[in-house]
């Protein structure tokens, strides 16, 4: 990547082909790639430009405030410039997001992190400055003539949805402010209300003083330990009580620590970062979760005899648990029959994960769907993610964590059960 003037351009180096994998891991890179998609007339194009920008047929990318540009090459190699505009900010618009930030120290925080906040674009659109694109804000220019978004368009905006990913400074300088005036102004609390706020007239000392006493400043958070407690040991000279099994309960006191450990740490952490929280696990389930914590081998065989799975079946337990928890172990243990909007939907992201020539012939059953040919099977979650598994000695286990592209989750099954080549259609 190279900056130019006055950092006021970005260029990005051409990406590598993308197969195989989703464009848009963030939440807004997806929100990027809806404005795309919401706007363009012609759905055959965006396919094709998906395509495109997934052998890598898009050139390097130039990020000016308003404007995007890169040379994409047709499949026949005919290169044609496309650009993608976008409205920048009016000055008074990036006041009030200064001012929004440098009031809310999480925002400025998630920013270093190349990260977008959702509470971040709620709050800045409560202020009136919309910093996601959305319906018809995507202007498309190219070179071939198209007056509507048209496969080479299109690809740059798919292409652009990964950079994105992982820099959300590209969107804020397509909005017209380059990252290191942007951070200069945040770090330093820049914006038209601490002009106003500086020459506000002050407070009644003696009034002041009388309202000092109502509230009296909360302390500090404590910090986080950087590893949970450790339970004091159970290995006593006094023997155990009848029925009590002492290294049973030391590795529940363990267990309990490390979860106190994460909960504290989402409570800790700003709010726009938190995720829903599982529901309670049941007794089944919280079995799996005590196995996930490598017990000791004697505490393991007690969980799988009283969870019901016997050995093998709580390790695949274990390793869906792994994969992501509640969600993840329910995909495992639950077959269901995908019907009405939700087998379209499904059909749909199917469909238009890979090009017709590379689409697999694929066996469905279900919410599985399982690769002719190939030891890889896609299994559909409840919340329409797809969870990637590959067959072991016979046996059907998790291969990692969910995604929303097929696409993405197959190369996870594919790497798991080693195979780096998808499988083609009619194997």
């Amino acid at each position: 990547m190279t900056r130019h003037e006055g950092d006021t351009e970005r260029t990005f180096a051409a990406l590598p082909p993308a197969r195989g994998r989703g464009f848009a891991q963030t939440w807004w890179g997806q929100a990027w790639l809806k404005a795309l998609e919401d706007t363009a007339l012609d759905s055959a194009q965006l396919r094709t430009g998906r395509g495109l920008a997934r052998a890598g047929a898009v050139g390097a990318v130039s990020v000016r405030p308003g404007r995007l540009t890169a040379v994409v090459q047709d499949r026949d190699r005919t290169a044609h410039r496309a650009d993608v505009l976008l409205e920048e900010l009016s000055p008074g618009q990036w006041d009030r997001f200064l001012d929004m930030a440098v009031e809310r120290a999480g925002h400025v925080a998630a920013l270093l992190d190349r990260e977008m906040p959702p509470h971040l674009v709620e709050d800045a659109a409560a202020e009136g400055v919309e910093l996601l694109p959305g319906l018809g804000d995507l202007e498309p220019e190219c070179g071939c003539g198209a007056w509507d978004h048209c496969r080479h368009t299109a690809a740059l905006c798919y292409q652009v949805a990964r950079l994105l990913d992982q820099d959300p400074f590209v969107l804020l300088l397509m909005r017209g402010r380059d990252e290191a005036t942007l951070l200069n102004d945040l770090q330093s609390g820049r914006g038209a209300s601490a002009t106003v706020r500086s020459g506000q007239e002050g407070v009644d000392a003696a009034e002041a003083y009388a309202a000092g006493d109502i509230l009296p400043p909360l302390p500090p958070l404590p910090e986080l330990p950087d590893e949970p407690g450790a339970p004091p040991s159970l290995d006593t000279e006094t023997p155990p009580a009848p029925g009590i099994d002492p290294a049973a309960l030391e590795f529940l006191a363990a267990r309990t620590a490390v979860e106190a450990h994460r909960l504290l740490a989402e409570a800790l952490r700003d709010t726009a970062e938190r995720h829903p929280r599982d529901a309670d696990p049941t007794v089944s389930e919280d079995a799996v979760r005590l196995a996930a914590g490598d017990p000791g081998q004697e505490v393991a065989d007690r969980l799988a005899d009283g969870s019901g799975r016997g050995r093998e079946g709580l390790a695949a337990a274990v390793r869906a648990w792994r994969h992501g928890g509640i969600a993840a172990l329910s995909v495992l243990d639950e077959e269901w029959t995908a019907e009405g909007e939700t087998l379209a939907r499904a059909r749909a992201a199917l469909e238009s994960a890979w090009d017709a020539d590379e689409r697999p012939e694929l066996r469905a059953r279900g919410n599985r769907w399982t690769f002719v040919g190939a030891p890889v099977q896609l299994r559909l979650g409840r919340d329409g993610r797809w969870w990637p598994y590959h067959k072991e000695r016979g046996r059907w286990l998790p291969s990692g964590g969910a995604a929303q592209d097929p696409a993405t989750a197959l190369t996870s099954a594919e790497l798991a059960a080693g195979d780096g080549a998808a499988p083609s259609s009619g194997q």
